[in-house]
């Protein structure tokens, strides 16, 4: 044991889970927040997946609730608080943009404000989003690219990000935002598209579907996996001088060449199957999304480091097995 603590928001959700399993690999002593559910058995799913769920302190709370982040902190002390909880769905925040207002950016602000209350030798980390960027403003963007967000959940986003920037700034808090360009695992939620491919191109496979419906699958991503980008976390979080870092593979590919990796690994033809549904376009897309990691890989030394093709197949392979194991 290192002795440190680490306190992380969104335990139970893909990065959550990751930084979890790193940050014990490290020696810490890890808590995590949980959002009360009626689905008790449900929610640790991801923890169990990684066998870590007996490992981690899974405590009571949520981020719009103040007084459940003040007793957590105060029970909790920890050396380090990563926030990863919010309302993370692109298309829910335009059916519930008060809520993704409140927990995503509103949430951040109060878990801000009990660390500096009762913590403020911690350090923060503040996951931030590509998707801030929005309608983009340079081909490439870097931590210096304006923001235009073209969803709820991308203007929630930029209000916590600027939040913890302020109180860096007015505070001397040591906050370190990560704009996390898309990164996914077979611990994506099946909502996201990556995942909704992987696991439809499974059931495929295996007899179980005959299509996989999609909306703009011109869109363009730079997709890296989550077990890279919670490392790039925690090196934030060592470095001397907190800062903001853009996390990214700076390669960017369309939603219909991910499709046909997924297809091509599993011998099927993308086109025998892939229907287009209008009504799954969003309001407002975000037509390209790439990133620009040059600040983090000078001064963090940090770089993705498993590609695009490999983390795609392992998402099959894994949503295979998940779909055999139930058969």
């Amino acid at each position: 044991m290192n002795g440190k603590r680490a306190l992380i928001t969104g335990v139970t959700g893909q990065d959550g889970a990751y930084l979890a399993q790193l940050l014990l690999q490290k020696g810490y002593t890890v808590a995590g927040i949980v959002r009360r559910s009626s689905h008790a058995g449900v929610f640790d799913h991801r923890l169990k997946w990684l066998g870590i769920e007996r490992d981690v302190e899974l405590i009571d709370g949520n981020l719009i609730d103040l007084s459940s982040l003040i007793r957590i902190i105060q029970a909790t002390k920890p050396d380090e608080i990563y926030n990863l909880a919010a309302q993370s769905f692109v298309t829910s925040s335009w059916q519930q943009p008060l809520l993704t207002g409140q927990v995503t950016g509103i949430g951040a602000a109060n878990l801000l404000e009990a660390a500096r209350s009762l913590v403020p030798q911690a350090r923060y980390y503040q996951a931030s989003t590509s998707e801030m960027f929005g309608l983009i403003q340079e081909q490439m963007q870097s931590e210096s690219t304006p923001f235009y967000p073209r969803s709820p959940y991308g203007v929630a986003k930029l209000y916590a990000h600027w939040m913890t920037i302020n109180y860096r700034e007015s505070f001397g808090l040591h906050t370190s935002n990560g704009i996390l360009f898309n990164h996914e695992s077979p611990l994506r939620g099946v909502e996201f598209v990556t995942r909704k491919v992987t696991d439809s191109v499974a059931r495929i496979k295996l007899g179980l579907a005959k299509e996989l419906r999609l909306g703009n699958v011109d869109a363009k991503r730079d997709w890296g996996h989550a077990k890279d980008y919670v490392r790039a976390m925690w090196l934030m979080l060592q470095q001397e001088t907190p800062d903001d870092y853009v996390i990214a593979t700076g390669r960017t590919t369309t939603v219909r060449d991910m499709c046909e990796i997924a297809f091509r690994h599993v011998g099927l033809n993308t086109e025998d199957y892939l229907v287009i549904d209008p009504n799954l376009f969003r309001p407002a897309e975000v037509e390209v999304l790439l990133g620009n990691p040059a600040k983090a890989k000078a001064k963090l030394g940090w770089e993705a480091e498993i590609g695009l093709e490999a983390m795609i197949q392992e998402m099959v392979e894994a949503d295979l097995a998940r779909l055999k194991s139930k058969g």
